[in-house]
């Protein structure tokens, strides 16, 4: 028993362990290298993995894969659309640089808007406290998903993995891709409202992760990638209901 609970733990403990490892050691890898593509691919399997093992924690595994793969789904058709009609983002495509694909879209992408969606909502809720509602949650969260890409569109963009048609005000990116964004994130966080429906209480775990990214992205940007603009404007957007959510799940400590 002692050694079936040590490697549970294991388990449970080595995604964010490798996550954070993997962040680290981006920036020190030569830019559009074959390095950080892999580390990119690491970076998001191992965020997935460390969202879906927290919400095992409460709730059940048949809700987490059925989140898991409505969001992924949903995600990747959204993605699909808009490579090939430029509807909702804005008119873009992948570069065949992240691999495997499914109809040109890398399979990696749906699994970046599960990792971050749940820890989006959960901030989201967390925030909110005492007047948290469906509709404020929905809302909420899909900002903070959205602020996500923030930091990651440039980055993304930086490291040839997608090209934009037209540049963008925004480090090449137009401003449609957040608008649609938005959109697609509104969905997101109305499957979660079904597929997961929220607690009394925010998770910590999640709200942690959701914080970390944020604080990661920031330093990153701003230390590493020698990118303040990008720092800046993700920070203000992640940090502040990131912020307000620890603040508020103390207070109610």
């Amino acid at each position: 028993m002692i050694r079936r609970d040590w490697l549970t733990r294991g388990l449970c403990h080595a995604p964010p362990v490798i996550t954070v490892l993997s962040m680290i050691a981006t920036p020190l890898c030569r830019p559009q290298g074959r390095a950080r593509r892999h580390l990119a691919s690491v970076v998001v399997t191992n965020l997935a993995a460390t969202t879906a093992s927290q919400a095992l924690r409460w709730w059940r595994p048949t809700q987490v894969a059925q989140a898991a793969g409505v969001i992924g789904v949903g995600t990747a058709a959204a993605e699909w659309v808009g490579s090939t009609t430029g509807l909702p983002f804005g008119r873009y495509r992948y570069t065949g640089a992240l691999r495997p694909t499914v109809g040109g879209v890398p399979l990696l992408v749906p699994a970046a808007w599960f990792a971050m969606a749940l820890p989006a909502r959960e901030v989201a809720h967390g925030a909110l406290g005492a007047a948290s509602t469906p509709r404020r949650r929905i809302a909420l969260g899909a900002f903070a998903l959205t602020a996500w890409d923030l930091f990651l569109d440039p980055q993304m963009v930086g490291e040839g993995y997608w090209r934009w048609h037209r540049r963008g005000r925004y480090r090449g990116i137009p401003l449609s891709n957040f608008i649609g964004w938005l959109l697609v994130s509104v969905g997101v966080m109305a499957m979660l409202e079904r597929t997961l429906p929220p607690l009394d209480e925010a998770d910590g775990g999640l709200v942690g992760e959701y914080t970390f990214i944020g604080v990661m992205e920031t330093v990153g940007f701003a230390r590493y990638f020698r990118d303040p603009l990008v720092a800046a404007v993700g920070g203000t957007a992640m940090l502040p209901v990131a912020i307000t959510a620890l603040v508020n799940r103390w207070k109610h400590r």
